[in-house]
C-alpha cells in the first residue's frame, strides 16, 4: 500500500524516529497508532533503519504511513525504497532524489530554509517542503513565506511541540515534523508506555479535540 494523504491530513504530523532501538520502536508503534497518529519517519542514520522500516511496513500496512528520513543521495533513496518506505524526507535539496521520487510517484518532503530554496524544492517536484530548521525561525517565518508563496505546501520541522502546533498551523503550515518533543526520551527510557501513549494523545488532540 502506498502513502495515504487522507490519513496524513487527519493528523498532519510526521513523527521523526532517530536513534531509538529496534526493541523500543516495536513497543512504541502500537501506542503510536492507538493514540491516533498516522505518519512516522525512520531516519536512515538510525541503527538498522532499513530493517525497522521493513518491519513497520510489514506489520502495520494500512495503519501507518511509513517513511525514511535523512535521505541525502540516490544510494540512500534506493535503500529506503527497497525496505518499503512510502515517503521520503531529506534534510537538504537533492534534485536527483526529488526527481527520482516524482518519477516513481513517491511523496518527497525535501528540506529547505530560505524562500529561494523552498521555491527551488517545490519547482523540482516536492510534495511538501520541509522548512528546516524551524527552531530559530518561529511560526512568523512560515506566515511570511506563505504570503507570496501561498501555493507551496510547507512542513516546518524542528522545535515543534504541543504548545506551538496551533501557531504553526494558523501560520499556514500543511504539516509538521516532530522528533524529540514527540518521542519523549524520559518516558521511553523508563519504559512508561502508558505515559507515552498519553503524551502522543496530547498531540493528536491539537487536531481532533478530545473524545
Amino acid at each position: 500500500m502506498g502513502f495515504s494523504w487522507e490519513a496524513f491530513q487527519k493528523v498532519p504530523v510526521v513523527g521523526i524516529v532517530r536513534g531509538l532501538t529496534f526493541d523500543e520502536i516495536k513497543e512504541i508503534l502500537p501506542l503510536y497508532i492507538s493514540a491516533g497518529l498516522t505518519t512516522i519517519e525512520i531516519t536512515m542514520n538510525t541503527h538498522a533503519a532499513t530493517d525497522i522500516i521493513r518491519y513497520t511496513v510489514d506489520s502495520y500496512a494500512g495503519q501507518l504511513n511509513v517513511g525514511a528520513g535523512t535521505v541525502c543521495d540516490e544510494r540512500g533513496l534506493e535503500q529506503a525504497l527497497a525496505a518499503g518506505a512510502q515517503f521520503i524526507v531529506t534534510p537538504i535539496i537533492s534534485e536527483n532524489v526529488i526527481r527520482s521520487c516524482v518519477k516513481s510517484d513517491i511523496p518527497i518532503f525535501p528540506g529547505a530554509f530560505t524562500p529561494t530554496e523552498i521555491y527551488r524544492a517545490w519547482e523540482c517536484g516536492a510534495s511538501m517542503v520541509k522548512v528546516y530548521p524551524a527552531t530559530s525561525l518561529g511560526s512568523g517565518y512560515i506566515k511570511d513565506v506563505k504570503a507570496p508563496l501561498n501555493h507551496i505546501k510547507l512542513m516546518p520541522t524542528g522545535g515543534i511541540n504541543k504548545d506551538n502546533i496551533g501557531e504553526f498551523m494558523k501560520a499556514g503550515a500543511e504539516g509538521l515534523g516532530v522528533g524529540s518533543q514527540l518521542f519523549d526520551k524520559e518516558l521511553i527510557k523508563s519504559r512508561d508506555w502508558k505515559g507515552l501513549e498519553g503524551h502522543f494523545r496530547l498531540f493528536v488532540e491539537c487536531f481532533v479535540g478530545e473524545d
